[in-house]
């Protein structure tokens, strides 16, 4: 809260915007500057005081806009944003800001977080990053806080579990005789790493400083040895980071090509395979750069028994996993640089990539701001907000970082097919993320949104299914449904059109929800059908309505198969499919099927659990041993029994009633009552994501305010700041929505309210559309007084306590929140929709 009168206030943050524009404009050249200042000088038309005070403010920002005079002003950005002044101010400010400063890319590096706190450009192909070595333990980021470095590679996941995938094209800096390179070298770390959006600092005991920046499919590499003594660098082409878990899901190095040419630089490729995904050969070309010529360099291939032998052409070969190849260059220099690019094409494309993305003499710093660059205005701009706690903002931009970092743009990039369509790759997965990321990406980048609805069509035309999950161009694993369904549905009822083949993509819906895949290559975890694609456990769908422990993660399937059939309900409807429109429908109930009323648990009656043909069978709803074997996967019954959130309505008939649905919901955020000390609700997986907003559907808006803001307020900014696998951002999205005050719906145009959780806040929809959400009342930080009092949507008074795509997104809009500390019973419309049972 301002302590300012509301005149002085406005005032204020007038000339803190005019003062930030001035600062822009000033580092634009003449030509550039006018158009703006033109923009400006057209707000300032009216009789009134203030516009001639703006007038005076924009008299100073012309008489020094181009005298180089620099002012910064830190928070300056996020205060405009409510001056009368409106988007073109707003737009400037944003532009003028550094929002990577909010970012900790450490946050969720740690505690199973796993997040990726190495260099790269937003969706970018290259993710730069230390990977560490701890026997026995999996580096899924590459990170890990102990252990000794094993290489400096370029390619990496971002916040997944499972099994590590990836850590490939790798160099690794070393000082003195190196008589066996290929070897598993390691190097130990001097200090703790030091890391800020686009530029990653380490430090090995050998006194050798690494630092690292990325473009979108090139790396930088910038090394200082001590003087005095031979430093080297290995480029060991059988580098990946390996699993110890004993799952079989561990990458193997199968082979590979460097050559090192005259001029110093060095092409090639590797061969690798398998990782969580399970994913037959893949190549990975290379071309690496040194701005310094070595004083040496020697090629190698080796296997274990015989050790490193160097390759008198510069050049080594291996088809075999067990040969290893690779390089050492020794320099001189105690500065050297080098730039290495990728490609999935060629070493051609690769060294291409290279050129182009970082030439020769460009210097570090340079690649740091220009990635710093993107990300404020690809991304960390789209949500600005007045509000100036350091730890609230870090939390809001650092999460809007990791949501960022894959999927990967890799359109271009694609080695199994030829397409004008855009290709999008690292898919970590559907599973995780169509509960409420997706929904965000759209909101945020509706051109990247729109792009990976392509790709996933184009996947099933030229692969025959899309993907649950992919990486390194290949599909899997499928956990529970086939959730590009959702992702589709979800797109298409809100409004996604553009170029998107909406007749193909209600093909690819069609093929995941009649055609069982083949299982050419049994899961070892989960063997009785394919978890690369589609419904492995479609025959008993088909046949029975429901799914029998012959297949595993039965329950799981079941729910997720009924919200799968609503999309294609959702789709179908929407294209004029009138009988598929009715037969989709009808399936997306079939979760009842699992319904057994008479299952009990601490009280309450029915559950989803599993059966067989004879009638359902015994278990208890609290057991999550949540794994590719069990009937349900990741949670337990009491978070899969509230998953179907199309067919609300006859759930809570199901429950017994409004009632018992609140003291049902209350039971699982009880502490001790499932057992224990802790509470049954379990934000470290998906799978009961939903369920804190879930009150709504029995107008108890205030416990979905309450309960979901103290599920919030156990994220934080340190390194173990996450309470489960980031999973693609999927963690980081849920955080996003619970700042913002809404929670999506996915498959329909719904959206629950809560309430924000700062003053101002507004998100650029892009097109020049904005939501703008603004409340009184609250603390300004979402931590206390944060019952709704009463809303307004676009100036209106609201009474409801969900709103629809159209409200507020799809031409823009104004959420108007008074809040305060005790609820108030303001939400006495409609309850949200329920359209399976409701049809």
């Amino acid at each position: 809260m301002s302590l300012l009168p509301p005149v002085l206030h406005e005032l204020w943050l007038g000339a803190e915007a005019f003062l930030g524009a001035r600062f822009y404009i000033s580092t634009l050249p003449t030509e550039e500057a006018e158009p703006f200042l033109s923009q400006i000088a057209a707000l300032f038309e009216g009789p009134s005081l203030w516009c001639w005070i703006r007038s005076v403010l924009l008299m100073i920002i012309r008489t020094t806009v181009f005298s180089g005079l620099f002012r910064n002003f830190p928070s300056l950005a996020m205060l405009s944003m409510d001056v009368s002044s409106g988007t073109v101010l707003g737009s400037l400010v944003a532009r003028s800001l550094d929002f990577t400063q909010y970012v900790n890319v450490f946050t969720g590096s740690q505690n199973g977080g796993n997040d990726f706190p190495g260099v790269a450009r937003p969706f970018g192909m290259v993710k730069l990053g230390p990977d560490l070595l701890v026997p026995g333990t999996d580096s899924y980021s590459g990170y890990l806080p102990n252990g000794n470095f094993s290489g400096f590679s370029l390619m990496h996941e971002q916040g997944t579990g499972g099994a590590p995938k990836y850590g490939t094209v790798s160099q690794l800096p070393i000082v003195g005789v190196v008589s066996d390179p290929l070897s598993n070298l390691t190097v130990g770390r001097a200090v703790a790493d030091q890391a800020s959006v686009g530029y990653y600092k380490a430090q090995t005991t050998d006194n050798v400083t690494v630092e690292l920046a990325a473009s979108e499919r090139a790396g930088m590499y910038q090394y200082t040895f001590p003087e005095g003594v031979s430093g080297s660098i290995l480029v060991d082409v059988s580098h990946v980071l390996p699993s110890f878990r004993g799952q079989g899901l561990g990458q193997n190095y199968e082979g590979g090509q460097i050559e090192v040419f005259p001029d110093g630089h060095y092409e090639g490729y590797g061969t690798y395979d398998n990782g969580w995904n399970r994913a037959p050969d893949w190549n990975i070309y290379f071309c690496g750069h040194f701005d310094t010529a070595p004083v040496s360099n020697k090629t190698y291939s080796g296997t274990d028994a015989s050790g490193s032998v160097e390759q008198a052409s510069g050049s080594a070969f291996s088809s075999a996993g067990a040969t290893r190849v690779g390089s050492l260059f020794t320099f001189s220099s105690p500065r050297v640089v080098s730039r290495v690019g990728i490609s999935w094409i060629s070493t051609a494309q690769a060294c291409q990539n290279v050129q182009t993305e970082i030439p020769p003499g460009t210097d570090l710093q340079t690649v740091v701001d220009d990635t710093k660059a993107d990300w404020n205005t690809k991304v960390l701009s789209k949500i600005t907000t007045t509000n100036t706690n350091e730890t609230s903002l870090t939390l809001l931009y650092t999460s809007l970082y990791f949501m960022h970092l894959i999927p990967t743009n890799q359109t271009g990039e694609n080695p199994s097919w030829s397409s004008s369509e855009p290709y999008w790759e690292d898919i970590f997965t559907y599973w995780d993320l169509f509960r409420c990321s997706t929904a965000l990406m759209q909101v945020l980048q509706p051109d990247v949104y729109e792009e990976q609805i392509r790709s996933l069509i184009d996947i099933w035309r030229n692969e025959g299914y899309m993907p649950d999950a992919r990486s390194s161009n290949y599909n899997g694993r499928t956990q529970g449904g086939s959730n590009a369904d959702n992702i589709l549905a979800d797109a298409y009822v809100k409004g996604v059109r553009g170029a998107v083949n909406w007749q193909d993509g209600y093909k690819a819906m069609l093929k995941d929800a009649e055609v069982t895949p083949p299982n050419n290559d049994p899961d070892p975890m989960a063997p009785d059908s394919s978890t690369k694609e589609g419904r492995g456990a479609l025959p008993d769908w088909l046949s029975l309505g429901y799914i029998t422990p012959r297949f595993t993660r039965a329950v799981t399937r079941a729910v997720e198969y009924s919200c799968n059939d609503f999309g294609l309900y959702q789709v179908a409807s929407g294209l004029g499919i009138q009988a598929d429109s009715a037969k989709y429908l009808n399936r997306s109930r079939n979760w009842r099927n699992h319904w057994n009323p008479n299952q009990q648990s601490l009280g309450f009656s029915g559950f989803v659990v599993p059966r067989n043909t004879t009638g359902f069978i015994a278990t208890d709803p609290l057991t999550d041993s949540g794994y590719w074997g069990d009937p349900y996967y990741e949670a337990s019954s009491w978070a899969y029994t509230w998953a179907s959130v199309h067919d609300m309505k006859h759930m809570i008939d199901l429950m017994g009633g409004p009632d018992t649905v609140l003291k049902r919901l209350e039971t699982m955020f009880t502490p001790g009552a499932g057992g224990g000390t802790g509470i049954i609700f379990d934000s470290t997986n998906e799978p009961m994501f939903n369920i804190p907003y879930l009150y709504n559907y029995i107008n108890r808006q205030d416990l979905s305010v309450l309960r979901s803001r103290n599920v919030a307020k156990t994220y934080n900014t340190g390194v173990a700041g996450l309470p489960g696998n980031s999973d693609a951002g999927a963690m980081q999205t849920w955080l996003l929505w619970n700042i913002i005050g809404l929670y999506p719906i996915t498959g329909q145009t719904t959206f629950l309210i809560h309430s924000p959780w700062f003053e101002s806040l507004t998100i650029d929809l892009g097109s020049g559309k904005t939501l703008q959400i603004t409340s009184t009342g609250g603390d300004g930080n979402g931590d206390s007084s944060f019952y709704v009092q009463s809303l307004k949507v676009n100036g209106n008074p609201w009474n409801r306590n969900w709103l629809t795509w159209d409200d507020v997104f799809a031409q823009g809009g104004t959420l108007e929140f008074v809040l305060g500390d005790s609820p108030t019973d303001w939400a006495t419309g409609d309850v949200p929709p329920s359209p399976a049972s409701e049809a």
